[in-house]
């Protein structure tokens, strides 16, 4: 956004917009369904979980599982992710086995996307969310890339850029107007969460780069409300208190701060902020008609520096898909899957192409985003 070819905006879209200054939001938060139950629950988090525990089970009966007694839901991927290297072919053997299952279901599941009229004609897929922060997430992601190109689908499917902790904060950018970039050189973003609330001061970089390619998270807080089971006015008011925070360090760095945050949250959100459904695990009732986030954060915040308080809430997988627009000015549609306690899934058409500028429009497209899924494949994830 913010290149020359940009259609301006003076004002703020409403809340869940289908259009932002960047894309079109094609559709997002599709539930399909098919016999077995929702499609999200083949590739989630959880589903893989469930496949690695099938395949330890013929290893459990004869008492030579690598992984002792241990449950499959409590192993992390740090420990996943050494058996694959490690020199217990056994143990690597079965982290194998389930991600080539898992890495099926995702194709089944990408293959239904495509063939719904929203995704009709996508070229290329992002895939988000904690899994992805894994060894065997971005193999996973890699295998069903080939399994859909073996099908002749002409799709790449490539690991999110940002880590996936900060991308649902960076997207937040390209919900703000245009006018936030040449005034401020940062803004405020909170990624709402079925475990954990995340705050955070994004720097644009504009000037480095006006595409916002260079944009980055300068500090965080998190905050996991599940330990501490909230109300939901509790956790309002500890959101305020974090975002609070976050304005003083950064007004007392030097930065200048934009009147506005960005919000991604889950489920489907209405225009006035309101959301209708899919925030079962956020803390308290968030679907109630009373409710409403962001006119909240306003009554707690309602100015920022000498002007007001503008907020704008979108889904949580619309936004941390919108961290990937600058990568993706080579195609005109394009989709992305968070995989997390659920699947998260957006699709997205350019409304224009970058001009150019230099070297980050030679870093943008389809080489660039297989050469970075190549560099995290070498080094590891952190």
């Amino acid at each position: 956004m913010a290149t020359d070819e940009l259609v301006r905006t003076t004002g703020i879209a409403h809340h869940g917009a289908g259009r932002l200054p960047s894309v079109d939001v094609d559709s997002f938060n599709i539930e399909m369904k098919d016999e077995d139950g929702y499609l999200g629950d083949r590739a989630s988090k959880g589903a893989f979980r469930k496949i690695l525990d099938r395949w330890r089970k013929p290893l459990r009966k004869t008492g030579e599982d690598p992984f002792g007694k241990e449950p499959s839901e409590s192993i992390s991927k740090k420990v996943l992710d050494a058996m694959l290297v490690g020199d217990d072919t056994e143990a690597s053997a079965v982290v194998h086995s389930a991600i080539e299952e898992f890495a099926q279901e995702l194709a089944y599941v990408t293959r239904r996307f495509l063939k719904t009229k929203a995704w009709a004609k996508t070229e290329r897929i992002v895939v988000g969310g904690g899994f992805r922060d894994s060894r065997l997430g971005e193999l996973a992601i890699a295998r069903t890339d080939i399994i859909l190109k073996a099908e002749d689908f002409k799709i790449d499917l490539v690991p999110i850029r940002a880590h996936p902790d900060e991308a649902g904060l960076i997207g937040t950018l390209h919900l703000a107007p245009s006018w936030i970039f040449e005034a401020h050189d940062a803004i405020l973003a909170v990624d709402i969460g079925g475990t954990n609330i995340r705050c955070g001061v994004v720097e644009t970089r504009w000037k480095k780069a006006k595409d916002l390619s260079k944009a980055s998270v300068w500090k965080s807080e998190l905050w996991r409300h599940a330990d501490d089971e909230p109300t939901r006015e509790g956790a309002v008011k500890r959101l305020i208190k974090m975002l609070k925070g976050l304005i003083t360090e950064a007004e007392t760095e030097g930065f200048k701060i934009a009147p506005f945050i960005g919000i991604a949250c889950p489920g489907v959100i209405n225009e006035d902020g309101s959301i209708e459904k899919g925030a079962q695990n956020l803390p308290g009732n968030w679907e109630s008609s009373k409710f409403n986030l962001p006119a909240s954060l306003i009554e707690g915040i309602p100015e920022i520096g000498e002007h007001d308080t503008a907020i704008l809430m979108h889904n949580d997988g619309v936004v941390q898909g919108l961290s990937e627009v600058p990568f993706m000015q080579d195609v005109e549609r394009w989709g992305v899957l968070t995989i997390g306690t659920g699947l998260g899934n957006a699709r997205f058409t350019n409304r224009r192409k970058d001009s150019g500028n230099g070297k980050d429009a030679a870093e943008n497209g389809k080489d660039a985003a297989k050469k970075k899924a190549k560099e995290n494949n070498k080094n590891g994830k952190e």
